[in-house]
């Protein structure tokens, strides 16, 4: 049972526990009219301490169409944070307000931080830093079985910024839980994974891995294709921004090197590192995996209430 439960990092969950929460993602996806009214007279609260787009409107989008309703922020600005309030007394306040929240923190841990203040609500992570962004992660895997049926024994390339990614983070580590993996990590050195991802995750769990500098040798054999932005928030050198920024651009022409069922995935927002001209391709899904991730928060939102 996944009722009252934080989603802060992708080991809170058992693979039970998110096996049941797909099985209701995939019902969602198939009926949502089904689910309209069932959140009446629930309140979410979203807590965004980042600048956030499709993240934001997709947990509020999901609540709306459950029936429920919203409060929050969008940037701390807007909220009592600027008048130098703390994590505990803003969550612990919100608490008296919302029977669910999501926080998007710039800060890695401070998620984890709230849930030590809170009694009774779910809190789930939107993103933290550079460190984890697990209902991404439940969007790319929904994502993943809807196009191939399931996880298990793929090839999974990841490309771009592999360092700063929270996306990218979360989505390997949850790939470390099935058999079959193989993955392609290309970056350029500054840019490469994390050691604590490399030790603890992938090395730890024995997953065949190819680190590489070019993502043409390899498009063929790739069942997905995960383009990431260089994201310039992280930097604090812009020279070094400047300098990596248009390292990896997936245009027409390598998408020649790619496999007929080689899918493009990408977390969005995009800047130029997959050119306009790919949208029109069959095997580019980025704007379907964005709205997949509304179907899948419908669904954590109703477990983690309780309601299904």
């Amino acid at each position: 049972m996944l009722i009252g439960k934080h989603l802060i990092d992708p080991s809170d969950f058992t693979r039970e526990e998110f096996r049941e929460l797909f099985d209701l993602a995939h019902q969602v996806v198939k009926n949502p009219e089904d689910f309209r009214k069932s959140c009446e007279g629930k309140i979410l609260a979203t807590l965004f301490y980042e600048p956030s787009t499709r993240t934001r409107f997709s947990f509020e989008a999901a609540m709306l169409r459950l029936g429920g309703s919203i409060i929050g922020f969008s940037e701390p600005n807007s909220s009592s944070v600027a008048k130098g309030e703390s994590i505990a007394d803003t969550i612990r306040t919100i608490e008296c307000y919302a029977d669910i929240a999501v926080m998007r923190h710039p800060k890695e841990g401070a998620p984890r931080v709230a849930t030590q203040w809170l009694s009774a609500m779910p809190l789930i992570n939107a993103g933290d830093g550079g460190h984890q962004h697990p209902t991404q992660t439940l969007t790319d895997i929904l994502t993943v079985e809807l196009l191939k049926g399931s996880v298990e024994n793929r090839v999974y390339g990841f490309c771009g910024d592999l360092k700063f990614g929270r996306t990218v983070h979360s989505f390997i580590k949850f790939l470390s839980n099935y058999e079959g993996i193989k993955l392609v990590l290309i970056s350029p050195e500054e840019l490469r994974v994390p050691e604590y991802i490399r030790e603890e995750v992938i090395k730890k769990n024995n997953i065949s891995c190819i680190e590489a500098d070019k993502m043409e040798p390899y498009m063929k054999e790739m069942d997905f294709l995960y383009m990431t932005r260089v994201q310039r928030e992280r930097f604090f050198n812009e020279e070094d921004y400047i300098r990596l920024k248009d390292r990896f651009i997936l245009d027409k022409e390598k998408m020649k090197y790619a496999g007929k069922e080689t899918y493009i995935l990408h977390p969005l927002p995009r800047v130029n590192e997959i050119s306009i001209e790919v949208d029109q391709d069959p095997r580019a899904q980025y704007f379907q995996q964005a709205k997949n991730g509304m179907y899948v928060r419908m669904a954590l939102i109703l477990k983690l209430l309780g309601i299904y």
